[in-house]
């Protein structure tokens, strides 16, 4: 657990109750099950479930990183929220914005990597504290692309 998420446990009692202190809509958590996503449009036209999702979404449009949204796990039913348009290799990048806030998510994070080593899948994982106070995320997906 990183310092911001020991932080908003100790003040708030979770992230999504800082986040809803801060006077924002925080994503469906493990005691909210009746959460609906609000969805918000990319500058490509591409939707997103979150406004984390709609600014990494931005960044890889604005930094011209060819990108598809929604892209299947193979032989399941999971989506990863983007795949890099590569010809050498299949990336995918996904947003584990709920990561310890629920079990099934959890799960379900659990199985995606899991996929993606079995498939040699290579995974960019983006975590809220990669967004959230400060933006990390965009040179972690750089050095991914690079290496």
């Amino acid at each position: 657990m990183r310092g911001v998420d020991k932080a908003c446990i100790k003040f708030f009692g979770s992230w999504n109750k800082a986040i809803e202190s801060a006077g924002l809509t925080p994503n469906r958590s493990h005691d909210d099950r009746m959460y609906k996503r609000s969805n918000a449009k990319a500058l490509d036209g591409h939707l997103c479930d979150s406004i984390s999702e709609l600014l990494i979404d931005n960044w890889l449009y604005q930094n011209n990183i060819p990108h598809e949204r929604n892209a299947q796990y193979p032989g399941t039913h999971h989506k990863a929220d983007w795949q890099i348009i590569s010809k050498s290799q299949k990336i995918f990048i996904e947003y584990f914005g709920l990561a310890n806030d629920s079990p099934r998510y959890d799960r379900a994070v659990k199985e995606k990597k899991e996929l993606c080593r079995k498939h040699k899948i290579k995974l960019i994982e983006i975590y809220h504290w990669d967004l959230y106070p400060k933006r990390k995320f965009e040179e972690k997906i750089k050095k991914s692309l690079r290496a």
